[in-house]
């Protein structure tokens, strides 16, 4: 994925609210699998936690 520009009629939407539309889905499909969200964001956490100690740290777009 690469960089985006926003589009004019995106400008006034609350991205909270779109936000929880996709957590609502994403907690829909958890519920109907059978899937133990709270276990897989935690390995998923770790994971990334690792992997991934000083890759922000580095990236100069993240730099003030």
């Amino acid at each position: 994925m690469g960089e985006q520009s926003e589009k004019e009629s995106d400008k006034n939407k609350d991205l909270g609210e779109e936000l929880a539309d996709v957590m609502f889905v994403v907690l829909c499909l958890a519920n109907q699998t059978g899937t133990d969200l709270e276990k897989a964001f935690a390995k998923k956490l770790q994971i990334k936690t690792e992997r991934d100690h000083d890759r922000h740290h580095n990236n100069d777009k993240l730099k003030g």
